[in-house]
């Protein structure tokens, strides 16, 4: 059966000499895998560069039952990017968004709301003039909101710790180690409370948000199964972790 549906690129690489296997998160049908042929051909329907972490495709996929790989038959560029491709910084970014969605949504059934809260924050990275290096903070932990984990906020208060496990603020001392001390999970508490035009008004050092990015996912790590070390952690705290 063949099915149009927009579909965000998370990770793709090359299957023999004119293939790809590629992961999509689609607005239709949530995440799915794929494999496409891509010629060399200017006139040929699908390009290898559309494949590339974040881009917003439009596709046509031959979906079938209890098949590994769907196959896709179209493909073209929905939202073309200003920015991301040409900015080191943004497709760093991007790069780490990609990697993180493809754990973070690997179970994901379709969901139009999920879909559409990870499209929006691409294009606004994209479109985004400057202050976005609190971006992937901000992106992961509203992302939980869509996967069902998202911190209950009423229950902060001065002095509470943040339970990782029970995704709660608590006055007492759980019996784990996975838990913030008062003064991480007052920045929790602020982290929680930031949008994307508003969180350049939130200061961070270096350590500050390198330290978020590891507590954020320590917290998927918890809540999803098989959640891994992610390999594009590191130069994103190179670039993103100043003052």
């Amino acid at each position: 059966m063949l099915v149009k549906t927009k579909a965000i690129v998370l990770h793709s690489f090359k299957y023999g000499e004119s293939k790809l296997i590629i992961d999509l998160l689609t607005a239709g049908y949530g995440r799915q895998a794929c494999i496409a042929t891509v010629g060399k051909s200017p006139k040929g329907k699908l390009k290898k560069q559309y494949f590339q972490p974040l881009f917003i495709l439009e596709v046509i996929l031959d979906m079938h039952q209890r098949v590994r790989l769907q196959h896709i038959k179209e493909a073209r560029v929905d939202v073309p990017f200003s920015s991301i491709p040409f900015s080191p910084s943004k497709l760093s970014l991007s790069m780490f968004t990609a990697e993180f969605l493809r754990y973070a949504t690997k179970q994901e059934q379709a969901d139009e709301l999920t879909y559409a809260y990870v499209e929006n924050s691409i294009r606004w990275l994209d479109e985004c003039d400057g202050h976005f290096a609190n971006f992937h903070l901000v992106f992961m932990m509203r992302l939980s909101k869509f996967l069902g984990f998202y911190p209950n906020l009423e229950d902060f208060s001065p002095g509470s710790r943040f339970d990782l496990r029970a995704s709660c603020f608590r006055t007492d001392v759980p019996l784990h180690n996975d838990y913030l001390p008062p003064e991480e999970a007052e920045k929790m508490n602020l982290l929680l409370r930031m949008n994307y035009p508003t969180m350049h008004l939130y200061k961070m050092t270096r350590a500050e948000r390198n330290r978020m990015a590891d507590v954020i996912l320590r917290y998927y790590q918890i809540h999803i199964p098989d959640f891994p070390e992610l390999k594009s952690l590191p130069i994103l705290k190179e670039l993103f972790g100043g003052d």
